[in-house]
């Protein structure tokens, strides 16, 4: 099984996957092409993305039972010992806000900014 997922990619990329996979959803295509196959998709795919973002997940003999690979996403695959995880960027842009000094309720400050 193979399913493969685009984020903002071009429409003709789309019309390109259903001659081997089913669309399913918007931008899900899932069947069940060999493993050459799918390595020929998945180059097309990755040439192809423009500005979008691609997902790969298969199925194949290892501990998961599957595995997958990503094209232009944030979030990466990273192999620890044997076993795939994805790897999530922290995305803290400020820091919390402090509370105010004075003129508040404590049942105003808990409300407004999170029990602290």
């Amino acid at each position: 099984m193979t399913v493969i997922v685009l984020t903002q990619c071009p429409v003709g990329l789309r019309g390109f996957l259903t001659r081997w996979l089913l669309e399913i959803s918007p931008g899900v295509f899932i069947g069940g092409p060999s493993a050459r196959i799918r390595a020929a998709l998945w180059e097309e795919v990755k040439q192809y993305t423009g500005i979008g973002r691609a997902l790969l997940a298969y199925n194949t003999d290892n501990e998961q039972g599957f595995a997958f690979e990503t094209h232009d996403h944030k979030w990466e695959p990273v192999d620890r010992e044997g076993i795939t995880l994805i790897h999530r960027p922290s995305e803290r842009t400020t820091p919390r806000t402090t509370l105010p000094a004075s003129g508040w309720s404590k049942a105003a400050k808990r409300r407004r900014f999170g029990n602290r």
